[in-house]
């Protein structure tokens, strides 16, 4: 295992060098391109000088210009997270009143095209059982 570990440093350190320098690059007799870290003897070749960072750094927007577009974006999904929490809040608002109405009130009745009618209790259990049902899915 150190054997292992002492060749595979030696191997790291020995390609260390080829990384940061310079690429020798021909094209042999058969017409296949090589590239190497040393040049060929007895043939013409191209250098390649290879960049010191070849990916690049990554891009930062500077310190003291903030992306305004991001912030517009963060802004608008903010906006909306609020409208939609207010929403919630006074569907649940609602609901509440609307349970504690189903609750408290055996006699109820509803307004239909044909006038008023009587709520059977089946129909208000259902009602209460629906309305909690709401309740419990959407409000904490």
């Amino acid at each position: 295992m150190r054997t292992f570990a002492m060749t595979a440093g030696l191997l790291l350190a020995m390609t260390l060098p080829c990384q940061a320098g310079q690429i020798y690059k021909w094209v042999d007799a058969q017409g296949v391109t090589h590239f190497d870290a040393q040049p060929p003897q007895g043939v013409a070749s191209t250098t390649i000088t290879l960049p010191k960072n070849p990916q690049g750094t990554p891009r930062t927007p500077p310190p003291d210009k903030p992306d305004t577009q991001q912030q517009v974006m963060n802004n608008q999904a903010k906006q909306q997270l609020a409208r939609q929490e207010a929403e919630r809040k006074r569907f649940c608002t609602q609901a509440r009143a609307s349970l504690a109405q189903l609750q408290n009130n055996p006699r109820l009745s509803e307004n239909t095209e044909e006038g008023t009618r009587r709520l059977t209790e089946e129909q208000r259990q259902q009602r209460i059982a629906e309305t909690q049902k709401a309740i419990d899915n959407h409000c904490r």
